[in-house]
C-alpha cells in the first residue's frame, strides 16, 4: 500500500509517496509541471524513474506515462458521466486497464480484464486529504501511481476550465 496526498498539484509543489509504514519510497516533482507540462517521479536517490506528460494535441485529456524512459501507457479521460469519472490506461499490447471512480466519495478502482488490480481510497485513512493506494502484485506500482497522478491532473485541469467558464 502507498500513501499520497489528495489534491497533488493544487499548489504545484513537490511531495513524497510513502509506504504503509510512513517511509518515503518516491518523490514527485510537481514544480516541473508548471514549466514543461511534465511531472517527474524520482527514487530515493533523486533519479527519475517515471514521468507523466500531458499530450497537447489530443481531443480529450490524455497523459503519457514513461517508466524507465520507455512509454508505459497513455491515460485518456472518457466522456463524462454524472458523478463518475472513467479513464482508459492504454498500455502496449492487449492488457489495457480502466480506472473508474466516484467523485463525491473519492473512491477509485483500476481494473484489468474486469478484475480489480488496484484501489485508491480515502476511506482507509484518517489523515485528511490523503489517499491510500492498494496495488496487486501483478501490476507495476509506478504504472498505478502514474495513472492516479494523471487522473488528478486531468480533473484539476477540468476544474480550472469550469471555474473560468463561470
Amino acid at each position: 500500500m502507498f500513501v499520497i496526498r489528495e489534491r497533488f498539484f493544487a499548489f504545484g509543489d513537490d511531495f513524497d509517496v510513502l509506504d504503509e509504514h510512513g517511509n518515503k519510497v518516491l518523490h514527485v516533482d510537481g514544480k516541473v509541471f508548471t514549466v514543461r507540462d511534465k511531472v517527474v517521479i524520482e527514487d530515493l536517490n533523486g533519479d527519475e524513474v517515471a514521468s507523466i506528460h500531458r499530450q497537447l494535441i489530443a481531443l480529450r485529456p490524455t497523459y503519457e506515462i514513461r517508466i524507465g524512459g520507455e512509454k508505459a501507457a497513455e491515460v485518456k479521460k472518457k466522456l463524462f458521466t454524472p458523478f463518475r469519472e472513467k479513464f482508459t490506461i492504454d498500455v502496449p499490447g492487449p492488457d489495457d486497464l480502466e480506472m473508474k471512480g466516484d467523485l463525491l466519495d473519492h473512491e477509485y478502482v483500476i481494473e484489468q480484464g474486469g478484475r480489480e488490480v488496484a484501489a485508491v481510497s480515502k476511506r482507509w485513512l484518517t489523515i485528511r486529504d490523503t489517499y491510500a493506494v492498494q496495488v496487486s502484485a501483478e501490476v507495476d506500482p509506478l504504472l498505478v501511481i502514474g495513472s492516479v497522478l494523471a487522473m488528478d491532473l486531468a480533473l484539476e485541469r477540468a476544474n480550472e476550465h469550469a471555474d473560468t467558464d463561470d
